[in-house]
């Protein structure tokens, strides 16, 4: 029996945390049964498409939607910076475990979308339907063909979750802090400290002026410690 063809990968490092440890040392040869796609090998040994910055077949510039035959030398980059759909300002949308990065995200100005009650079905339809980009840990959630744009968060903790997302994206620009509710993600609106002081508690009310609210469900926000800490967040994300 004939010996399979096979195409030979060639990772960027920054790719290397997606393969198996065994694959991190050089070249990973691949099966080719037939055609088939870039994507499709890349994808077999771990790496979101999503992750994927410039190809090379055989030298020669190409889309993960290029053929594979067998004798092929392919190298794969990593993103230099995180792709995003053709918008003014990039949308989000986290999975499930990822709850206090939307927060953050929402606190810093960003449009994120988040829900305790999604499955993974839910977020990427979520995505697809807005064209967001999916943030998440889990690479099999990338790895779907309705994935066009997401990104696998490094980090494990929150803030720098945060900070790691404004240097990806490129966000530091477009930073809007305390301009979006972190609950219900909805755009925030100044109000009068007259037709909220009865509502505040005497400290806040005594040494704070400029106040905003949520129009969606009614909180209030002022420029208190939380406000202090995650202007100190943001200056380390975009430093």
């Amino acid at each position: 029996m004939a010996d399979r063809a096979v195409a030979v990968l060639s990772f960027d490092v920054a790719l290397h945390r997606f393969l198996a440890p065994k694959r991190r040392g050089g070249p990973v040869a691949v099966e080719i049964d037939r055609a088939r796609s870039a994507k499709d090998a890349i994808e077999s040994l771990g790496v979101p498409h999503t992750e994927v910055g410039a190809l090379l077949i055989d030298g020669r510039a190409a889309g993960l939607d290029g053929l594979l035959f067998g004798g092929e030398r392919v190298e794969v980059a990593a993103c230099a910076e995180a792709a995003a759909p053709a918008q003014a300002t990039p949308r989000f949308a986290a999975d499930v475990h990822l709850g206090k990065l939307a927060r953050h995200l929402r606190l810093a100005g960003f449009d994120c979308l988040w829900s305790r009650d999604w499955d993974d079905d839910a977020l990427v339809a979520a995505a697809v339907a807005e064209s967001r980009i999916v943030l998440t840990r889990d690479k099999g959630v990338l790895r779907r063909r309705a994935v066009t744009h997401g990104r696998f968060v490094r980090a494990t903790e929150s803030e720098a979750q945060l900070a790691e997302i404004v240097r990806a994206f490129g966000l530091r620009a477009r930073l809007q802090p305390f301009s979006r509710c972190r609950e219900c993600n909805v755009p925030l609106e100044d109000v009068a400290k007259d037709a909220i002081a009865a509502q505040l508690p005497d400290k806040v009310r005594a040494r704070y002026t400029r106040f905003r609210h949520c129009p969606g469900c009614g909180r209030l926000y002022w420029e208190g410690t939380h406000f202090e800490r995650l202007r100190t967040v943001l200056q380390r994300a975009s430093g």
